[in-house]
């Protein structure tokens, strides 16, 4: 991959396969290569040709949504779904039966394509770099230099909240470029600390945290 500074980049990748990534510790000093945890085996096998990490390029922290992703994303069709079904009974009560066959596959569905978008959903933070891998067919991937991000935020939504999760706006200083978010994540104020701290470093010309 070319070595580029500019975070406009959603690439299509055509391969996937299940990788683990060797991590550090939190402190930051080097723990030697470790097999990621299981949330970190995702579907895209562009960290591991190399198509997305750059020789010498390190990862620090690599994360995947709260499952709690799925039930969330799932609400609102959920929430139609059976809303129609329900009006449907009551206009035509003979063909109850049918109306809730109809309901239970779709919600099926919309469950199961949710969960394919999980599967393929990853964040990554390297000592030069914010990542985010998404998409089920093909990887979109969001890549910003650490030193042209130009803040961070939380933006929690209240059923987040509720489950102690967050999610985590990336901007960069270009305002034309598009912002990226890690959601629904698990301890969001440590993950956005520990993303605030990286960028700092790289902005200090890799100086000590």
């Amino acid at each position: 991959m070319s070595s580029r500074d500019d975070c406009d980049n959603f690439r299509p990748v055509e391969r996937f396969a299940k990788l683990r990534v060797p991590v550090l510790q939190a402190d930051g000093a080097a723990a030697g290569p470790v097999t990621a945890p299981p949330p970190a085996i995702v579907g895209v096998a562009t960290l591991l040709t190399g198509q997305v990490l750059r020789d010498g390029e390190i990862v620090t922290l690599i994360l995947k949504p709260s499952r709690w992703w799925i039930v969330l994303s799932c609400l609102p069709w959920t929430t139609a779904i059976l809303i129609a079904a329900l009006g449907a009974h009551l206009a035509n009560p003979r063909y109850t039966h049918v109306y809730v066959e109809a309901a239970a596959f779709a919600i099926a569905a919309r469950a199961m394509w949710a969960t394919l978008h999980w599967m393929g959903r990853l964040y990554v933070l390297t000592d030069q770099r914010i990542i985010r891998l998404s998409g089920v067919f093909w990887a979109e991937i969001f890549e910003c230099p650490l030193r042209k991000v130009s803040r961070t935020r939380l933006i929690p939504t209240f059923r987040e909240r509720v489950l102690r999760l967050g999610s985590i706006e990336i901007s960069a200083e270009d305002e034309d470029k598009p912002c990226a978010v890690w959601q629904t994540i698990k301890k969001p104020a440590e993950v956005q600390e520990r993303i605030q701290r990286a960028i700092r470093r790289a902005k200090q010309g890799g100086c000590l945290w």
